[in-house]
């Protein structure tokens, strides 16, 4: 039996980490850890493109790109199973529902990332990519749909046929 509860590997987002043994509601997953920094010095880290900082509050940042700070390696995630909560003056991830081994453990990294990484809807968590899926096919079929009526070639039942599958494919992913 693995000893720990978790791993850290590829995930569809580059590196991630992963459950390997079950992870109860509220229990501790991982600690973000690293050198404390003030604004100035998390604001000169960042234009150097540093992406493992986490702002504790308006005068404090954590500097997560050390190595062995394994919370730099979970993903982003419109919908979570852990969150991060503040503890002891550090920040401490903690599941919010049970998670299964093998489930990749994720949690929402907010709205000031969101603006700036996912401002041209590239969020690749599992929800996002779904979603963006079930949208391609919905054009794809109401493409071919048209391209079927334009050439004429389809009779009216066909026709009509298509049109419910779309129908039934837009009411599914609303």
């Amino acid at each position: 039996m693995p000893r720990r509860a978790i791993r850290i590997g590829r995930s569809a987002t580059g590196l991630g980490m992963f459950a390997v043994k079950p992870i109860k509601r509220a229990a501790h997953i991982a600690a973000y850890r690293g050198p404390l920094l003030t604004d100035e010095e998390s604001e000169r880290l960042e234009a150097r493109n540093n992406r493992y900082l986490f702002t504790l509050n308006s005068k404090w940042t954590i500097d997560g790109s050390r190595r062995y700070n394994l919370a730099r390696y979970i993903n982003h995630s419109c919908r979570p199973n852990a969150k991060p909560i503040t503890r002891k003056g550090g920040i401490v991830i903690i599941s919010i529902r049970r998670i299964e081994p093998g489930e990749e453990i994720t949690y929402d990294y907010g709205a000031d990332y969101k603006y700036f990484f996912f401002s041209k809807g590239r969020c690749r968590c599992q929800h996002c990519r779904d979603k963006a899926e079930r949208k391609r096919r919905r054009r794809r079929e109401e493409l071919r749909l048209a391209k079927a009526k334009r050439r004429g070639r389809t009779s009216a039942r066909r026709a009509n046929g298509a049109r419910k599958n779309a129908k039934r494919a837009r009411r599914k992913s609303a």
